[in-house]
């Protein structure tokens, strides 16, 4: 069974393109998730369904922690993303793996390998 990935980003194109990929590494995706609203919605609909998610930290509209709040809760892993390196993550969510943009296909296909196996499901 393919990995259920959320995706969080506000810039459509690069949502595009991540999403493209994620499907080549044959994942399903769920998104993208613009705002922090439609992420928790996704969050709560698919629930444990999900086997993972990528955040974008910095969104039009505030930043994706409260996202990565809920899939903790449930159990679900997650990976950020930005362009500001670990600099660019609260400190209290420094533990979380890292996804630094720009990124090449091999280190979206290692962070999904990562998530999917945290969730423990292959």
């Amino acid at each position: 069974m393919a990995p259920r990935l959320l995706l969080v980003d506000d810039d459509a194109i690069l949502a595009i393109l991540v999403a493209d990929w994620l499907t080549e590494c044959g994942c399903e995706v769920l998104g993208p998730a613009r705002t922090v609203a439609a992420a928790l919605e996704i969050v709560e609909r698919e629930g444990d369904a999900l086997d993972g998610a990528l955040l974008d930290v910095a969104l039009e509209r505030g930043e994706s922690y409260p996202v990565a709040d809920a899939l903790a809760l449930n159990g679900i892993p997650f990976a950020f993303v930005t362009g500001h390196g670990l600099g660019g993550v609260a400190p209290d969510y420094r533990d979380a793996p890292l996804l630094a943009k720009p990124f090449q296909f091999e280190d979206l296909q290692r962070t999904i390998d990562r998530l999917v196996a945290l969730r423990g499901r292959t």
